[in-house]
């Protein structure tokens, strides 16, 4: 008891701490940056370019060889690890009356804060010069999983959960329920970040589903290369009937995603 005492005194004085709040708010603004750039990069392939990949890596990569870019890759890991733990103090002070309820909001929680951290490592790798390609790491975590007993139902689940948090990010575009963790203003402004936020949500969710249907298909073809990550998920989309179309108007709406976090940088409840 004593423990969790502890645990949730710390978790509060994280959450009190005002340089703390102000540096997950620029852990926002980063996931802002990250998005516009996965987005741009994304309509460049379906406008026939598409030399990088449309992936963290990608968007990465490009702040890296910009100007002052090895600061901005420390300020994304700075601030992506403020953001988890952020995430992981609401999980031990959530107080949800209904335990299943406080249960499925921890889960949410660590589960953002885990997300959060993979971007940032993947920050970190960039920062000290190095390169990471995400969709090399899914292959790789396939092949892997493939490997072992059972490797087969292991990936479907995983690639079931992925397609479930696609759907989950579609849903919560389409009911606006992100609006609830902001403190917006009225009139316009308002209108513009429920707009942002829907056509953001829904892009991401389209593009984690279909992240989520590759690992399910590389499962039941025995071919981790299938399983490509984001960068294949979106490139899956640009083969498709008016793909360039689709793929151009998901990129749009994850660059659109990215401004909803600028908002949610400056609105959000901390």
């Amino acid at each position: 008891m004593n423990t969790q005492n502890s645990a949730a005194s710390t978790a509060r004085a994280a959450q009190d701490s005002k340089s703390f709040r102000i540096l997950a708010r620029v852990g926002y603004v980063v996931l802002g940056i990250l998005h516009i750039l996965i987005g741009a990069i994304a309509i460049s392939i379906a406008t026939g370019g598409g030399g990088e990949n449309a992936d963290q890596g990608g968007a990465m990569q490009k702040i890296q060889q910009s100007p002052a870019g090895v600061f901005l890759l420390w300020l994304i890991v700075l601030g992506l690890l403020a953001l988890a733990i952020w995430q992981i103090a609401e999980a031990v002070v959530e107080r949800d009356p209904d335990s299943k309820k406080k249960w499925a909001h921890r889960a949410k929680f660590l589960g953002t804060a885990a997300a959060y951290l993979a971007i940032g490592a993947t920050a970190l790798v960039y920062a000290l010069g190095g390169q990471s390609q995400s969709s090399e790491s899914s292959q790789s975590f396939s092949a892997k999983l493939l490997a072992v007993p059972a490797g087969v139902v292991l990936l479907v689940l995983v690639g079931v959960g992925v397609a479930v948090i696609g759907a989950a990010f579609i849903v919560r575009g389409i009911t606006q329920a992100f609006m609830k963790n902001l403190s917006a203003p009225g009139g316009t402004a308002r209108s513009g970040i429920v707009a942002f936020g829907t056509a953001g949500y829904i892009a991401k969710g389209i593009a984690v589903g279909v992240a989520g249907v590759l690992f399910v298909i590389a499962a039941l073809t025995h071919d981790p290369e299938t399983a490509g990550g984001l960068d294949s998920a979106l490139r899956t989309l640009a083969g498709l009937p008016f793909g360039a179309i689709i793929l151009w108007v998901v990129g749009a709406g994850l660059a659109l995603y990215g401004l909803f976090c600028f908002a949610r940088a400056r609105y959000a409840r901390m």
